[in-house]
């Protein structure tokens, strides 16, 4: 039967996994409220990557982390990632918490947005072409401080079968703080190996249509490559958002 028509799980588990996830966005949002001022940023660290499992496990998504993640060494670190869904936030941060740069659109979705923003998400306006220089900031400051920073180059989705041009822009904090660049690569899997299509957040689908088709996957292989760094302090940005690119497509071998 075909996945992508829902027929992958029964209704009751596709229920059961909304119904839970319903409920641990509401622990998010008591968590964040009454206990994250009191936490220690180890302590907050902790919870983001542990909460991000939990919504992984009860999604029927299970996580596969290759390489090393990056830290130890004290130096300005950012990650740089492809894009293929939702569910990218919450893979990266199971393995490695991090504050991402996302667009400002996201902090207007039902309950994720508030919690985004409350864990450190970082918010771009797109549009805005002097806002690049705000968030810039913003990015340098946040990785001179020990967070790691975590960046979609592509600037849009897609189905995951292919990794498109890695814009710049954004990679100009890494050269300002002398960061270590990680690239990132994430692909989504069925149980026989193929490219699951489904767990992706690209095209016209809405929010609620895309979380529709992951809960109706029997399992979804999450499989996130955290490769080597890349040196950024001889680069400019342009060469070193294609060596990200060409290093997270020679990855997946596209």
């Amino acid at each position: 039967m075909s996945a992508m028509s829902g027929e992958g799980t029964s209704a009751v588990t596709r229920i059961w996994r909304q119904l839970r996830l319903a409920l641990h966005l509401l622990r998010g949002v008591l968590t964040i409220a009454m206990l994250f001022p009191f936490y220690a940023p180890p302590r907050r660290s902790l919870a983001v990557k542990c909460w991000a499992q939990s919504l992984l496990d009860m999604l029927g998504v299970q996580l596969h982390v290759h390489g090393e993640p990056p830290g130890g060494s004290g130096a300005p670190t950012m990650l740089l990632a492809n894009h293929v869904s939702w569910l990218d936030i919450y893979a990266i941060n199971a393995a490695l918490p991090v504050r991402f740069v996302a667009k400002s659109e996201i902090r207007s979705w039902p309950v994720i947005g508030w919690l985004s923003a409350k864990t450190g998400t970082l918010f771009i306006e797109r549009a805005r072409r002097r806002d690049t220089l705000r968030i810039g900031s913003e990015i340098v400051n946040a990785m001179q401080h020990g967070d790691v920073v975590a960046v979609f180059p592509e600037g849009t989705t897609t189905d995951g079968s292919r990794v498109l041009r890695f814009h710049s822009s954004l990679l100009q904090p890494a050269l300002q703080a002398a960061a270590h660049v990680y690239p990132t690569a994430l692909r989504y899997q069925r149980e026989d190996g193929s490219l699951c299509t489904e767990a992706a957040y690209d095209g016209d689908k809405s929010l609620w249509q895309s979380l529709q088709l992951v809960v109706a996957q029997p399992v979804i292989h999450a499989h996130v490559w955290l490769l080597p760094a890349l040196p950024a302090a001889d680069a400019d940005r342009r060469a070193l958002a294609l060596a990200a690119q060409t290093a997270i497509a020679d990855r997946l071998k596209f």
